[in-house]
Formats: structure tokens, sequence, C-alpha cells
């Protein structure tokens, strides 16, 4: 792969394409008119004549929306172009696509997370509310209580980082962790988790969410650090080779 400094920077040198350019007036009045999801856009007629453009360039402009969670497009009468709510499924695909690209391993998704999710456990300290406390106390019970099952213990096990993400009170980490929900648990390597590793993981969980809600900022940040830490050496001790495998697209973020 070339290096940072070889390439192009997006949208350097060359006009966006007309589609993207009504696509995002599309948006743009989405959030003017305070559409919702469910909300229907006006009829194709409408935006034809709004927008100044062909019915070509209109529905490619709404193909790539919908591609982005933005609408579904509803067939038949009474169909069109519904407003949904995006969520990190598309940026989970396009990261994963950038780093096949990379030739990036497992690892460093790892990496990713020992750097990041200390800060955002600190964050959470100070900017959880009742409610994100009880998602998270919520959490650790069906954890440990289906602790048995191992797709549930793996979804449960995400969730409780996703929650405290979310909790930290800044966007940008909470589609982040939607979006890479599928690559931190590892499932499509043959990541597996036994028992005993398993109740490890409840235990720390546990002793990181009394940190939030104690609202101990270094004690909350240090677990989670500890947190990261001894499940990348549980995964350099058992699943080496997995670690090491590239990642590969995955069109379901």
């Amino acid at each position: 792969m070339s290096s940072p400094r070889d390439r192009p920077r997006p949208g350097v040198g060359r006009p966006k394409k007309t589609a993207l350019l009504v696509a995002q007036q599309i948006v743009e009045d989405i959030s003017r008119r305070g559409n919702t999801v469910g909300d229907r856009l006006p009829p194709e007629h409408l935006m034809l004549e709004e927008y100044g453009v062909g019915r070509g360039t209109l529905r490619e402009s709404l193909r790539y929306l919908e591609l982005q969670g933005v609408i579904v497009l509803k067939p038949g009468p009474g169909g069109g172009p519904i407003v949904q709510q995006p969520d990190g499924g598309t940026l989970g695909a396009t990261l994963s696509l950038l780093l096949q690209f990379e030739n990036a391993p497992f690892s460093t998704i790892m990496e990713a997370r020992a750097a990041l999710e200390p800060s955002i456990a600190r964050l959470a300290t100070t900017r959880i509310d009742d409610a994100g406390l009880e998602r998270l106390a919520e959490n650790l019970r069906v954890t440990r209580e289906q602790m048995s099952d191992q797709a549930v213990f793996s979804a449960q096990s995400e969730r409780f980082h996703e929650l405290i993400a979310w909790s930290s009170g800044n966007a940008l980490f909470g589609y982040l962790f939607d979006a890479l929900t599928g690559l931190i648990a590892g499932a499509s390597m043959g990541i597996t988790y036994p028992r005993r590793q398993r109740e490890l993981t409840c235990d720390i969980h546990q002793d990181i969410y009394t940190a939030i809600a104690d609202r101990d900022a270094d004690t909350a940040s240090r677990l989670m650090s500890d947190h990261i830490r001894d499940h990348t050496t549980y995964l350099e001790k058992r699943f080496h080779t997995a670690l090491a495998r590239p990642i590969r697209w995955d069109l379901d973020g």
C-alpha cells in the first residue's frame, strides 16, 4: 500500500458529483424541516423541481442516501423515500473495507481499544446519567445470568463497552463502538471464551461499573486499561493466529 502522503486527499482537485451535492442538500433539508424516522420525503416530481436535476441524478442521490442508512426507498403507491436513523453499520463496513486494503491484522482493533477505552471510561464517570447506569446494571445482570450461552455472552459483553462509549457523552465514541461491534467480538475469527474467562469478564465489568457509578474516574480508567490488557493477553496466548489474521470487509458492520 502507498504511504499516506502518496495518497490523494478525498475531494481535493476534483469537483463533487452533482448526485452527491444533491444528496447533501436533501440531508440539509431533512434537518431544516425537522423530519424524523418514518417521515416521507416529497414525491419525485416535487424533488425534481426543487433541486433542478434530472430523474437519473435524483435517483442516484436517493440510492446513495439509502446505502448510508438515511432513507429507505419503498416501492409502490404511497411509497417513496422514507427517513431512517443511520447507525454504525455503514461506518463499520467502511472501516473494515479500509482496513482490508491496509492488510491490517485483528490486533489493530485491540491496540485502538487499549488507547481509547480507558479515556472513554474516564469520561463516562462524569457524564453518565441515572438511565445510563441502569442500562449498565441490566447488562451486567443479563450477562451473568446467560453466561452459559456463548453467543449471548459475547453480544452482552460487546454491549457493555458500547454502553460506556455512549455514556461518555461523545457521539463519535458511541458510533465508533457501534461500528466496531462485530470486529471487537472477533466472532468471525473463531474466538471463543471458556466459562472461567467469561466469569472473569463479568467480574471486571462489575468493578468497572462500580467505579463509574461512584464517579471514580481514576479507578474506572485503570480498571478498563487492565481489562483490555488482560483480554489482549488472553487472545495472544489462545488465539495468536486470529490476532495476526488480516481484517476482511464485513458488509454487516
